[in-house]
């Protein structure tokens, strides 16, 4: 077999700059560099480029908030949008590698020198049709015609959206080169991406009208038979054979009576003699697996329910919405009650809840496969398998069809950053070997997630991630992704261990991992192209640039990217006093977005719910919580203020955010208990002690009762969580093309900003209220209150008279055409909107 070509990992495009100390994203991510890694394909060798010396700034304003003379956020006024800086020239040698660019025009040849996968490589999936011809193509016939990918653009448009970037040319067009030549390589070796990504059709069980194929890709492996239920687990009796690619297959017939050889349920693994002995493995592409009570193993289940019992699905996806509210969820800790709740009580008794609340998007938790529960569903054993835990597969239909029956769009927390290091149910040495889906050696073994790093320049690992992804949106009709760990995948360092100033030779060096960048393009040129309404937002604290634009355009493809910033800074305010914060560093944090990338915002997610972590709440409360939340008894200080912040903030970042808001389930209400899974006692390997919770789930629930318990405190913040998400579904502030911040005013402690025909007034003074405070306004006319976080409903005091009409005058003022007065108290945020 050739040797694989070169594809630098981190290549030929600059040198990362002196080390920085500090910084991680959230979770901790990291493995130390290595030297480049190789993609498939034919050798042809590279040299070292020379250095690149390049600066600037890494992030672009989407909107620039004014102070009293005020300043037109984009898209409404020009300002903002100058380049930044740039600290040197870029220079190559005429010798460095060179970018393989192909324009439009170029068209890439089939096999020789040009491709990227050799010809043995291309062979996979040629040998394994031409072997299928009698049993899978009977089948083909059945389905939709092959669905064909629009052709690649060039790539180049990223430049004049950011001149910037054109210092960075070398590096983007690549990255961008890759990319084309891996879709030209799906075209020409594998039928196409429609083909390719639908590898679980050819790898795993395919049940044909004669019988069961099983395929499994494990090179490193010796020998290997299917075992299970079905055989009596004799590893003599079903032995598989091996074509010269790696690719174990085996064909069981259908019984003498016409039934399938292994029956639905029964339990199967693969037995395969590796270099690493001999393993029993679920299979990777299994559907479904369970731990059988007393079973410390989990085992894969051949999984084909006959007809009447798989679920159809009655009703239609919705539409994209054009502003995302998303209640993140989590179906095993979403009861009240102290237990592993079901899909079935989630859809019956969760999904109401959140459609009543306001939120157009349910995102869930934890639906891969994953052995360890307390890994909240992040460290993946099974990709293509619902978690058992909760019910069977046909559930998790019935729960999502609930869904888009009540309107709500449906996300799932999709892990292809890194794998579970589980050896007995996962993908870890799969085939005996350390390569397999992974990195070799230390750049393949997560350090601080302790799990492995997958390859994302080989072949076969694509075919399994992309086909993954389109699994989830064909069988199960998700309507998109949260694409967990993303600045994990982009750079070696993980994100872990340094510090992103900013500056773009952070982003476009030797730190980046191309092939990961590479594989998340070709991931969402999959979505949207075969799913146009589908979402994809990745969860990125660096700031990459280009990362929520379009890949037609030299984008990574996401719709939106999280913004992780907004919650980090909040967490540092409120570990100091609220009268020491900086009304301009709370807007700029809130509106620092890169221009035409859109993000998804939260001020606390599922990660400050954590045990060892504080939510919102818990920072404003504290154990004050746990004995003043009754409307019949006495408040403190402490809670008067909490619930004041605690509204404030989470409309002020809802405001200013970005396109899309996010809120873990139970804190819209300001949920007093942290995130605690059942655990036993461990000692890690530095020997210290970890005590347990005598694997308790009391911490491991949440308490929608106290949000629903009209007298108790906490029933006025949900109140108002709901209040504001129905605001923005009727007014759609969140993405309205008119945004200007009017004032920042750090001694009166006010920020007014307006989005759309609205005007917000954020008072964050702990003491003083201001009478006739006039604000600036664009529309002239008369306005009245929409929103009042000091209204009763919401646990305030009340001041704000509802029924108040506001007049404006022409008077002008924060550099505004009209303005009007009004009355607003101390922790208070309230809303105006023209009468008409």
């Amino acid at each position: 077999m050739a040797a694989p070509a070169f594809a630098v990992s981190a290549a030929g495009l600059a040198r990362p700059s002196a080390p920085r100390s500090g910084g991680a994203e959230r979770r901790g991510r990291g493995v130390e560099l290595q030297s480049p890694s190789l993609l498939f394909g034919r050798n042809k060798g590279t040299r070292s480029p020379r250095a690149v010396g390049v600066g600037g700034s890494g992030w672009r304003v989407v909107m620039r908030a004014g102070g009293p003379s005020g300043e037109v956020m984009i898209p409404d006024g020009g300002s903002g949008g100058t380049p930044p800086s740039i600290d040197g020239p870029v220079q190559f040698d005429s010798d460095d590698l060179k970018v393989p660019f192909i324009d439009d025009e170029t068209s890439l040849q089939d096999g020789g020198e040009d491709s990227i996968w050799s010809s043995e490589t291309n062979q996979v999936s040629e040998e394994i049709d031409a072997e299928d011809t009698s049993r899978m193509d009977k089948e083909s016939s059945t389905r939709e015609k092959l669905r064909i990918l629009p052709p690649p653009g060039n790539g180049q448009q990223i430049y004049e959206i950011d001149p910037t970037l054109r210092d960075f040319k070398y590096h983007l067009e690549y990255r961008y080169s890759l990319y084309r030549r891996i879709r030209s390589d799906i075209d020409e070796h594998e039928g196409g991406m429609d083909v390719f990504s639908r590898g679980y059709e050819k790898f795993g069980f395919m049940r044909s009208a004669e019988g069961i194929t099983y395929r499994e890709w494990a090179p490193g492996a010796d020998s290997a038979a299917l075992v299970g239920d079905f055989n009596n687990w004799d590893p003599n009796a079903d032995h598989m054979s091996k074509n010269d690619l790696g690719v174990w297959e085996i064909f069981l017939p259908n019984n003498a009576d016409g039934s399938p050889p292994i029956p639905h349920g029964s339990r199967v693994k693969v037995r395969m003699d590796t270099p690493s002995g001999i393993k029993d493995s679920i299979p990777a592409w299994i559907k479904y697996s369970v731990q059988t009570p007393g079973d410390i193993p989990y085992n894969g289940i051949y999984y084909d329910p006959p007809e009447e019992e798989k679920y159809v699905f009655k009703h239609p996806q919705p539409k994209r919405p054009k502003s995302l509210r998303i209640y993140e969820t989590h179906v095993g800790m979403s009861s009240p009650e102290p237990k592993i709740n079901t899909y079935a009580n989630f859809r019956d008794e969760v999904l109401p809840r959140i459609k009543r609340l306001g939120y157009n998007a349910v995102q869930i938790m934890a639906i891969q496969e994953h052995s360890y529960y307390g890994s909240f569903g992040y460290h993946v054993t099974n990709f293509f398998a619902p978690s058992s835990r909760f019910g069977s597969p046909e559930d998790l239909k019935s729960l999502i069809d609930r869904a888009h029956e009540l309107g709500l769009v449906v996300l799932m927390d999709v892990v292809h950053s890194h794998a579970s290091n589980n050896t007995l149910d996962g993908l870890n040495g799969f085939d005996g070997t350390d390569t397999h889906y992974f990195h070799g050696g230390s750049r393949g073994h997560h350090w601080m997630w302790d799990s492995r790093v997958f390859n994302y320049g080989n072949k076969e690992v694509i075919r399994f991630l992309l086909s993954n992804a389109r699994w989830w949106l064909e069988e199960y009709k998700f309507d998109g992704f949260r694409f967990d760990g993303a600045t994990s995948m982009m750079y070696t360092h993980h994100g872990l261990q340094v510090t992103f100033t900013g500056s773009y030779h952070e982003y476009f060096g030797f730190a980046t991992d191309v092939d990961a960048v590479v594989y998340l393009m070709l991931m969402n040129d999959l979505i949207h192209g075969f799913y146009p309404e589908a979402v994809t937002i990745g969860e990125d604290v660096s700031g990459m640039p280009t990362f929520a634009l379009p890949v037609q355009v030299g984008g990574v493809g996401f719709d939106y990217r999280l913004h992780m910033a907004v919650a980090d800074k909040w967490i540092e305010l409120l570990k100091g006093n609220d009268e020491a914060w900086e009304m301009g560093n709370i807007v700029h944090t809130l509106t620092n977005r890169r221009w035409l990338e859109k993000c998804v915002t939260y001020a606390e997610s599922h990660d400050q719910a954590l045990v060892g972590d504080k939510t919102i709440a818990f920072w404003l409360m504290d154990k004050d919580m746990y004995d003043f939340m009754a409307l019949n008894g006495p408040s403190t200080p402490n809670i008067d203020r909490g619930i004041a912040l605690h509204k404030m903030i989470r409309l002020i970042t809802m405001g200013l955010g970005g396109e899309g808001y996010l809120n873990f389930m139970g804190n819209e209400f300001g949920h007093p208990e942290w995130i605690d899974f059942p655990r036993g006692p461990q000692v890690l390997p530095s020997g210290k002690f970890i005590p347990g919770n005598n694997n308790s789930y009391d911490k491991c629930r949440r308490r929608f009762d106290l949000g629903d318990a009209e007298f108790l405190r906490y029933h006025g913040m949900q109140q108002f969580d709901q209040a504001m998400q129905h605001l923005e579904e009727k007014y759609g502030f969140m993405t309205s093309d008119h945004q200007y911040v009017s004032r920042k005013h750090e001694e009166d402690k006010v920020i007014v900003f307006e989005k759309g025909d609205l005007v917000f007034v954020f008072n964050f003074h702990w003491s003083s209220s201001y009478f006739d405070y006039r604000v600036g306004c664009l529309k002239p006319g008369k306005y009245k209150v929409v929103l009042d976080s000091d209204a009763g409903l919401f646990g305030g005091f009340g001041r704000i008279h509802h029924t108040a009409e506001h007049f404006t005058s022409d008077c002008q003022h924060d550099n505004r055409p009209h303005s009007f007065s009004v009355y607003t108290p101390s922790r208070t945020c309230v809303v105006y909107a023209p009468m008409n």
